[in-house]
């Protein structure tokens, strides 16, 4: 299960990095938009900050996976709100991009949900 959550974190990771990349500029001309290539960059430096959080410290990897997933699926629904108010660019591909990053976030959350530790609890020995 951890290969799991780290392989949606950089797979989400990816695609954030590609997103900024092409609201930088950097692929394809046409679609250059300065706050969305800002905020896609952070959103994919926090996946890939959870990624090295589990292989630093595996013992997090729950709470990395729930804290970096969860920020990144906030940030892209904040991005489906300005789109929805005309802020944000309004593209096919972007609203395209957005509504199935959310499905693959929600899908790496309930993945990551699933792994969640057992507490234990100890009784007192008599």
């Amino acid at each position: 299960m951890t290969n799991t959550i780290r392989l949606f974190m950089l797979l989400e990771a990816a695609t954030f990095v590609v997103a900024a990349l092409v609201h930088a500029g950097v692929f394809i001309t046409g679609y250059a938009h300065q706050q969305a290539a800002i905020a896609e960059g952070v959103i994919a430096l926090v996946l890939l900050g959870g990624v090295v959080v589990t292989w630093i410290r595996p013992a997090w990897l729950w709470h990395a996976g729930m804290a970096a997933q969860g920020f990144a699926l906030l940030g892209t629904l904040v991005g489906l709100f300005t789109i929805a108010v005309g802020i944000g660019p309004r593209t096919i591909p972007d609203i395209a991009y957005h509504i199935g990053i959310v499905m693959v976030l929600v899908w790496g959350l309930r993945v990551t949900m699933r792994a969640r530790p057992e507490r234990v609890t100890y009784a007192p020995q008599a």
